[in-house]
């Protein structure tokens, strides 16, 4: 099933070929002309000009005639007849376990990896494809609390090198440090991004002591951290910042809520320099460079939890972005500078109250603090708390992902993969998605579907993050458990359904 924008669904090829579409599609329009048809000749009003599917089954044909009955009839019979459309189907394949939390894959040139474990550390896959015993940085002591063994969502978040690591050595973090001084009082802790040396030799270890700070977040919440880095084509660094934790962009920020407000970094997509000295420098072509009427490092706001953040590495290299929705719709979206993306006045494509989160207000907002329309995005899904019982809610809380560049799965090519953390926040049901673009030159939304496992059959876990190798290959990283329990956490690589 595929979701389109509002949250409406509807039946669709899977851009594959179906063998049944060329007879089927010819019998249904046959027998959908015979309903009308047949429905004029004997009601007094067109069967066409009525929504039917709002009756339950049994009550359905009661409102035909006999001959347009007997027709809808004929029309149900052929839809139970025709083959479900299976989604795209790949295999796992599993790389790394042991770990806790996994939430970052950054791909060295020689082609090794670093893993970013959430409880500190930075581990190392060798060439070999396999998780090594090396572990390349550990900064524990540098972290915020952590709750070890409960669900939390602070600790070591990213990590991402820079454009010219083959011979800076430089890499960008982010993860939560101790509330710094000086930050408001009963505030829980502050978002850190900051830049560290890899020197070559071996075994890689990263150099933490050359901790340069280039930006600092306090955060009200321990929760809705983002943290999310990605290098542009630009050679600017974009972060990606939750709005401040809590719910509902409620409490310890002002009554406009922190995505709305321009006076502060939370709930934002930042666009900051790193090749300068000392802290992060603002690109001057940032919409706020100036600071007149918003921070100077806001590249785009009106965000709520966006845990996903990656740019197309082909196409029109666009910036994506996953922004965990509150109880309604889960959103994926393409930003663009000075973009507002309406939270909190929207929650995908419906207005929001938070004084009534599940009651969205009459009359959508369209504009912003400054007047400005606010920016749909590209596709939605249902959230499972808002839409219990409805097959068409994937899960709970988006987990980013990428376009899928590889040459492994050539019907994902072009398409974003990413997934949801878990239909349940106690039982592990992460679900892995696709989001389809249209066909070039095609005014048809984007559209969001499952994706099957060949093998295993059954994941069996939490969705925490996806990564991308030097070939554009894909990695889903898991974590056994909602909470920070050791060895709970796996690194799998995405391959074709015959692959294993």
């Amino acid at each position: 099933m595929r979701i389109l924008p509002g949250g409406s669904s509807r039946e669709g090829p899977n851009h594959g070929i179906d063998p049944f579409a060329p007879v089927t599609g010819v019998i249904l329009e046959i027998v959908k002309i015979f309903v009308i048809h047949a429905s004029r000749l004997l009601e007094p009003f067109p069967v066409a000009s009525r929504n039917i599917s709002r009756y339950p089954p049994r009550m359905r044909f009661s409102c035909l005639s006999p001959l347009a009955a007997a027709a809808a009839v004929a029309l149900e019979l052929v839809l139970a007849s025709v083959p479900a459309i299976a989604g795209p189907k790949v295999s796992l394949q599993l790389i790394a376990d042991g770990l806790t939390s996994p939430l970052a894959y950054a791909s060295l040139p020689d082609g090794r990896a670093l893993v970013v474990d959430q409880i500190g550390q930075v581990r190392l896959i060798g060439s070999d494809g396999k998780l090594s015993g090396v572990v390349v940085a550990d900064i524990k002591a540098k972290l915020s609390a952590i709750n070890h063994g409960a669900f939390d969502e602070r600790g070591l978040l990213c990590l991402v090198l820079h454009p010219g690591f083959s011979s800076s050595r430089r890499v960008v973090v982010s993860y939560t440090a101790p509330l710094r001084p000086g930050g408001p009082m009963g505030f829980d802790c502050t978002l850190r991004v900051a830049e560290w040396t890899l020197p070559a030799g071996e075994p890689p270890a990263l150099d933490t002591t050359s901790e340069r700070i280039l930006l600092e977040i306090d955060k009200p919440f321990a929760n809705h951290n983002g943290g999310r880095l990605a290098f542009g084509t630009d050679g600017y660094l974009y972060v990606s910042v939750g709005d401040g934790g809590n719910a509902n962009d409620l409490g310890r920020r002002p009554p406009t809520g922190n995505g709305q407000n321009l006076d502060t970094l939370l709930g934002k997509i930042l666009r900051i320099d790193v090749n300068s000295t000392g802290a992060a420098a603002v690109p001057k072509d940032n919409p706020f460079a100036d600071g007149k009427n918003g921070r100077p490092e806001i590249f785009a706001y009106g965000i709520r939890n966006p845990w996903g953040m990656s740019f197309d590495r082909g196409g029109d290299h666009a910036l994506y972005v996953t922004d965990v929705g509150q109880t309604m719709f889960e959103e994926l979206n393409i930003i663009r500078k000075g973009g507002n993306y309406g939270w909190f006045l929207r929650e995908g494509f419906i207005g929001f109250n938070p004084h009534t989160p599940t009651k969205p207000p009459a009359d959508m907002p369209k504009t912003g603090v400054l007047g400005e329309p606010l920016i749909d995005p590209i596709a939605v899904y249902k959230n499972a708390n808002g839409f219990r019982k409805d097959p068409d809610a994937y899960g709970t809380s988006v987990t980013g992902g990428f376009i899928y560049r590889g040459r492994d799965l050539p019907e994902l090519v072009g398409h974003y993969v990413y997934g949801d953390w878990s239909r349940s926040f106690v039982l592990p049901q992460g679900q892995l998605l696709v989001a389809r673009r249209p066909a070039a030159g095609s005014s048809d939304p984007w559209t969001v579907e499952p994706i099957e496992l060949a093998a295993p059959e059954k994941l069996g876990a939490f969705v925490v993050a996806f990564g991308q190798d030097n070939d554009g290959e894909m990695y889903v990283m898991t974590n056994g458990s909602n909470s920070l329990t050791p060895g709970k956490g796996k690194v799998w690589k995405i391959r074709p359904p015959g692959a294993l």
